[in-house]
């Protein structure tokens, strides 16, 4: 019966005869519940769940009982059950307590797997450099990450704020809880207050269930509120309140939801200006300004360039199956002179580029290419004559230096020393 009526419920159920047939089952097959009766025969329920917990099967069970007596329940769950129905029993109540197990369970995988990916992709190691500007964030960083205090990050767009909200997480006392992330930028009004605080079911259209909010999920950890500037002034009003208090409610509900989350947030934007202009209020300003943190734009931390391209040789030689061992001085040069608007995010893309575009083992100078670098055009002249004038005309510019040329007309410095050969161009 329950498999027939669970069946139509989205749920796929695999039935077993007995204990010892869904011991069978369970050695071949990974499920995502276990719903176990108390009395079957050859082995009883709570003989299953011993055989299970010595198998090291991490799946809920649910026990099913007609006899409801409180020691045997009590018994269930010391040995690891997740909760037990007594017969007989109300389908709905029935399947209500199934999703909720189910649900439990995907949050808690959920949250074990960005752990895992956590411990192997972020530490602090990976906030590569060793110029001044850099080692001051990292002394910044070993200061405050070992205290519960609110952080705000600065910065320009691509220098890297959340590999230093995660490097500040992964050295904290919340290391082993979640963290997580949510991109202020990336939602609408009502879909953003629901990501963060969550809604319940039927509070507006779409609302199909209840959802559990960032906030929520990251309860004993961090959450890391990126592009905290592009909030409006009515989503503020409701972050004050989690900032202050440590509490919110669901979009909704009237229930207030206790929390202990570590805030850290991250803004491109000048919030005291933004104060200043009313779009930001002042008291949330102050709330989240306690632990301030500018992560500096790479032209202020040039000399780490090339550990900074090392270091995406190294990662891109994995995922694009190549074997780059290095830059040449020339194309290294070419990366010195450039301004990066784009931060650590564009020079990751200029190498990975680069990197697919070179035939051999060393990255050249003719396959690094700059994005929208502007052009010079005289006003009349064949194609040639227009080549020739704006080459020379940027040599004066700068002072006949041919690498800063080529960054200047997006052109490589080889490709730049054939085109002055072939027009015979003088400076």
């Amino acid at each position: 019966m329950l498999k027939r009526v669970l069946s139509g419920n989205q749920y796929e159920v695999i039935g077993a005869e007995d204990g010892l047939d869904a011991l069978k089952k369970l050695s071949r097959e990974k499920f995502d519940v276990i719903m176990l009766d108390l009395r079957m025969p050859k082995m009883d329920g709570l003989q299953v769940i011993r055989k299970i917990n010595k198998m090291e099967i991490d799946t809920p069970i649910v026990m099913i009982s007609a006899y409801g007596t409180v020691s045997e329940a009590v018994e269930a769950i010391k040995l690891g059950a997740e909760d037990y129905i007594i017969k007989p029993f109300d389908l709905d109540e029935m399947r209500i307590t199934l999703h909720r197990i189910i649900r439990q369970d995907e949050i808690k995988n959920e949250n074990q797997y960005f752990r895992e990916e956590e411990d192997k992709r972020f530490n602090f190691d990976e906030i590569i450099g060793q110029s001044q500007a850099i080692k001051k964030v990292l002394q910044m960083i070993t200061q405050v990450a070992s205290l519960p205090t609110t952080v705000l990050l600065t910065g320009e767009t691509g220098t890297g704020k959340e590999l230093v909200a995660r490097s500040i997480h992964k050295n904290s006392q919340r290391k082993n809880k979640p963290f997580i992330v949510a991109n202020c930028i990336a939602f609408s009004l009502n879909i953003l207050e629901s990501e963060l605080f969550g809604h319940e079911k039927g509070s507006f259209t779409g609302a199909n269930t209840r959802r559990i909010g960032r906030f929520e999920m990251s309860n004993k950890g961090t959450i890391f509120l990126d592009e905290i500037g592009e909030i409006n002034i009515s989503t503020q009003a409701k972050l004050l309140r989690v900032v202050q208090e440590k509490e919110f409610e669901r979009v909704g509900s009237s229930a207030s939801i206790k929390v202990d989350s570590r805030i850290i947030a991250a803004t491109n934007k000048d919030l005291k200006v933004e104060t200043e202009r009313g779009s930001f209020r002042e008291d949330l300003f102050y709330r989240l300004n306690v632990f301030h943190i500018n992560v500096p734009p790479l032209r202020e931390r040039k000399e780490d360039i090339p550990l900074l391209v090392q270091y995406f040789i190294q990662k891109y030689n994995r995922i694009l199956n190549k074997r780059i061992i290095g830059i040449s001085q020339d194309a290294t040069d070419l990366l010195l002179d450039y301004v990066f608007p784009g931060n650590i995010r564009e020079l990751e893309n200029i190498v990975e580029r680069a990197m697919i575009m070179s035939p051999g083992n060393i990255v050249h100078e003719d396959v690094i290419f700059f994005p929208g670098k502007p052009s010079i055009v005289p006003k009349s002249g064949t194609l040639k004559d227009m080549e020739k004038e704006m080459i020379r005309k940027c040599l004066i510019k700068n002072k006949g230096n041919r690498t800063k040329t080529a960054v200047s007309l997006g052109i490589s410095r080889r490709s730049l020393q054939l085109k002055i050969k072939e027009y015979g161009i003088k400076i």
